[in-house]
């Protein structure tokens, strides 16, 4: 009898999943037709194929085979957003920026409730925002900047719970700030300039306690912005609006008793203690299926009744798999104990029908644990292989992922520290496969890349191992035992991790070694591009040797995680300015990013501000050099160093000296105080006697 019902119950899930399936390959056609009207660049959606194949351009699958990303940036895409949009209900990143897409933002993409990331900056859209957007419960990324969009900003953005990062800069914005965004707890940048709204900055926008980032210049803001707001941003606001005042900020006028005349008396707001997430009445994605449509509730019915019947059967079997499984031994190739129980041909068939190869890598057919002739030696070079540990090994060293190892977090990746079993100390870096190339031949390229790479200023990767059992591939450098640098910036007076001057001058050389290696090439290595080089990215070794982390680490992400991580570069100001209208990254806007860590390094700032960059620029040492240092630094080479950072943040990118020149000029003595002739005033430049060849 629990056999028979067992049958129908898989016999009706299995229509069910077919349907859904249809229903998703019916939508990403009409997407089609509406973002390519002349089947131009997306020739692969076919409606006979699988999305989830990856033969669709730009669709990656979750693990429940549901379309999970679009990612279909700056491909000149020329149509409209299609209401289909909202069917893909498991989706969790929409990334259509840097398009020429036009026309209205669907009202229907209120419905996409797992949607987490949303890109569609840099387009021709028009129209007002739909409130309906305020229903997407999940969404952490917004980014509508840099488009024609007109109205005003709907309050209900305010009930965006898991929101941390709104850019609505560039556009056509009126009416005002409104005031709900100020229960956004978990907002972090918040960009409205450039707009034509007006009216007064809501001090409601103080209980927004994680704002780091107000930017609101450039619209027709008026009366006194709120002081304490801005104080407790710490040089994270810009508000430079003609009729808007402040008390002691510099950027501000300051406020006459007439720009008082007109602000009405605010009520007494209690701040939000918590915002709970918004309620749904059905089950998310992140379950084996997503939510069903009306017509499905019936039948979801007679399913709960059948299965009723079964459970307790199934889940006695899967409790005492969970618990054999976990008393097994972990193999060599990460997992192959799990391979054991599987046979060749299942294996093969569950990579095919896998969304992202990745996720079933010991089991492809040219890395199969289980036939000898076929092992990982086949598939990449001996000097991978000599790299490879098991998930033992890395088990082991991290104390089973311990939190107390837990050196820090993203949406993709998480890092650990570890011991392995020679006693070194390592830096465990675990990337969820999902946020990885689906493309094995280029995942496995780009990691080939990456151990290749060996230059005392770069981190080096001591090992590998991808993890089907924990969805995971995780990567494991050598400890830096001194941290981060920016852990060395925006320290307190006499705290023990201000850095003395030498040691400031040598890690700014050694990052322009380790990026002059980065960018060369040979017969051995391309040149790469790092992309997301920050202070952040900068480990110190025991002796304060810079090394840079991540180098390479762009070949085996997807596209779609790659994107998003520049938001932080864009917040923190690496982000070299032509990216605006090329979106793409060179060489170019990496030495510019360079030039951003010198200033950061001189100033002991994390945030640059525009009185730094115009004390670099006129050599007024006292106007950017760290106070901390209590005036104890070579003037000559502070001079310089200067000097180069500006060269290095020319708008031109052709104006940009190479890395290769950077290190080149660094090899000169710096000069004399007796062939500088140099004045602290904000009038004058500094006139170099020395050779600076390559800014001449």
């Amino acid at each position: 009898m629990v056999s028979h019902l067992l049958c129908i119950w898989l016999l009706l899930f299995l229509g069910f999943s077919y349907a859904s399936a249809n229903a998703e390959l019916r939508a990403l056609m009409e997407i089609k037709a509406s973002l390519d009207p002349e089947n131009r660049l997306l020739s692969s959606w076919t409606s006979g194929g699988d999305p989830c194949s990856g033969s669709f351009l730009g669709v990656v699958c979750n693990e429940h085979h549901k379309v999970g990303n679009i990612s279909l940036p700056a491909m000149e895409l020329t149509g409209k957003l299609s209401p289909a949009l909202a069917e893909l209900k498991c989706m969790s990143g929409l990334y259509l920026h840097y398009n020429k897409l036009n026309g209205e933002i669907p009202r229907e993409l209120g419905n996409l409730t797992e949607l987490t990331q949303l890109y569609l900056d840099f387009n021709n859209l028009s129209g007002a925002i739909p409130p309906e957007i305020g229903r997407m419960a999940s969404l952490q990324v917004m980014q509508l900047n840099h488009n024609q969009l007109t109205g005003s900003i709907p309050k209900e953005i305010g009930e965006l719970a898991k929101l941390e990062y709104l850019a609505l800069e560039h556009n056509i914005l009126t009416g005002e700030i409104p005031g709900s965004l100020g229960d956004l707890q978990m907002l972090r940048k918040l960009y409205l300039g450039f707009n034509k709204l007006g009216g007064l900055i809501p001090g409601r926008l103080h209980f927004a306690n994680k704002l780091e980032v107000l930017d609101v210049q450039n619209n027709t803001l008026s009366g006194p912005a709120p002081s304490g707001l801005i104080r407790r941003l710490n040089g994270g606001f810009n508000g430079s609006n003609t009729s808007l005042c402040g008390v002691r900020i510099p950027s501000l006028r300051n406020c006459t008793p007439w720009d008082y005349t007109k602000v009405p008396a605010e009520p007494f707001v209690v701040p939000p203690a918590s915002i709970p997430q918004t309620a749904s009445m059905l089950p998310g994605c992140n379950q084996t299926h997503c939510p069903s449509s009306s017509k499905f509730r019936k039948f979801g019915i007679i399913i709960g009744v059948v299965s009723g019947s079964v459970s307790l059967v199934v889940a006695g079997v899967f409790i005492a798999f969970v618990y054999w499984r976990r008393k097994q031994k972990v193999g060599n190739t990460c997992d192959v104990s799990e391979a054991s129980r599987v046979s060749t041909d299942q294996a093969k068939d569950l990579y095919r029908r896998s969304p992202s190869p990745l996720i079933t890598l010991e089991y492809s057919e040219r890395w199969d644990p289980m036939t000898p002739e076929k092992t990982f030696s086949s598939f990449c070079n001996e000097f991978l292989q000599e790299l490879t540990f098991n998930l033992e090994e890395v088990d082991s060293a991290t104390q089973h992922f311990s939190e107390a190892n837990l050196l820090g977090k993203s949406n993709f990746s998480a890092v650990y520290r570890g011991i392995l079993k020679d006693g070194s100390a390592v830096a465990i870096k675990s990337i969820n496969v999902t946020a990885c190339k689906s493309d094995e031949d280029e995942f496995m390229k780009g990691l080939n890349l990456i151990a290749s790479l060996k230059h005392d200023n770069l981190a080096k990767l001591r090992g590998f191992c991808c993890s089907k059992g924990r969805g995971e591939c995780i990567l494991i450098y050598d400890f830096a035992s001194k941290g981060n640098l920016s852990q060395y910036l925006d320290v307190e007076e006499g705290s023990s991790h201000v850095l003395n001057w030498p040691t400031r001058v040598s890690i700014i050389k050694g990052i322009a070694k380790g990026m002059e290696y980065l960018h060369s090439s040979d017969a051995n290595k391309p040149s790469i591009v790092h992309r997301n080089i920050s202070v952040e990215k900068i480990l110190l070794s025991q002796q304060f040797n810079p090394v840079i982390l991540d180098s390479g680490l762009v070949k085996l992400f997807a596209e779609d995680v790659v994107y998003s991580a520049l938001k932080v570069s864009a917040a923190l100001g690496y982000m070299a300015p032509e990216y605006i209208t090329t979106g793409r990254f060179t060489e170019k806007s990496d030495v510019y990013a360079f030039g951003v860590i010198i200033l950061q390094v001189l100033s002991g700032k994390c945030m640059l501000t525009t009185s730094t960059r115009v004390a670099a620029e006129s050599c007024n040492l006292l106007g950017f050099i760290d106070p901390n240092l209590e005036g104890r630094f070579d003037e000559s080479e502070a001079t310089k160093l200067a000097k180069v950072a500006m060269a290095c943040m020319n708008e031109v990118p052709e104006n940009r000296p190479t890395m290769a020149a950077v290190v080149e000029e660094f090899k000169e003595e710096p000069c004399d105080e007796q062939s500088f002739v140099f004045r602290i005033a904000q009038d004058e430049k500094c006139i170099n006697g020395g050779s600076m060849k390559m800014f001449d």
